[in-house]
């Protein structure tokens, strides 16, 4: 892997590289709504995974996901024979002109993951550029919905653990309660259940260094 960008709290690392050879604890797959496989990205997962994937993702479909994954939504099964621990299965949307939710469906499959990797304990998280393959999503404009939505999970994430702080440790005053429902209420969705535990290290994969150089000048970094 070689190394484009680190942020300077060291959580945030854009990388160039083979997404399925890195070894951290989960690696997020741009699937299909199927979860049966397909090219790219996911392509490239289930084939180094092996078969033992696609046997758990079957299991999904025959079980809580019969009508497949919806984007914007994830799931996480084994690795199988990659060095990761868990494969994360995310389907992000199509491109139909940015008029039919699209980045914030795109939006929510990053927090998805993060969340799913937060309740597994997971300490580290690789993401590949979703949607902006055959899916045709506009490669600045995910970039920056990528960098925008991570940074702001994580952030959420240290608001809650000051939050968590002060609650623990506080004299009450009716100023603070105040104070405490708005910070909780600002919490996005299902993060409040979530947040215990947010991933260390998340890193920003690509297969092409224009790609990566691409995603650091439209985020600017």
């Amino acid at each position: 892997m070689k190394e484009l960008y680190s942020s300077p709290d060291g959580r945030c690392i854009v990388v160039i590289g083979d997404i399925t050879t890195l070894a951290c604890d989960a690696i997020v797959n741009a699937a299909n709504s199927s979860l049966l496989g397909g090219g790219g990205v996911d392509g490239a997962i289930h084939r180094a995974g092996g078969p033992a994937i696609l046997a758990e993702c079957r299991a999904l479909r025959a079980g809580p996901l019969p009508e497949g994954l919806p984007p914007g939504h994830a799931v996480a099964t084994t690795a199988g024979y990659l060095p990761a621990l868990r494969i994360i299965h995310t389907v992000g949307p199509i491109w139909r002109g940015g008029s039919h939710n699209e980045d914030a469906t795109l939006a929510s499959c990053y927090r998805e993951c993060l969340a799913l990797a937060s309740r597994e304990h997971l300490e580290s998280i690789a993401f590949p550029a979703i949607s902006t393959g055959i899916y045709g999503f506009p490669k600045e404009r995910a970039a920056r919905i990528a960098w925008v939505s991570v940074r702001a999970f994580l952030e959420g994430y240290q608001e809650r653990k000051r939050f968590g702080a002060k609650t623990a440790s506080r004299e009450e005053s009716s100023d603070d309660a105040i104070e405490d429902t708005t910070l909780e209420s600002a919490l996005q969705g299902d993060q409040q259940d979530t947040l215990s535990r947010a991933p260390h290290t998340i890193f920003f994969v690509f297969f092409s260094e224009d790609d990566g150089r691409l995603f650091l000048r439209a985020n600017e970094l």
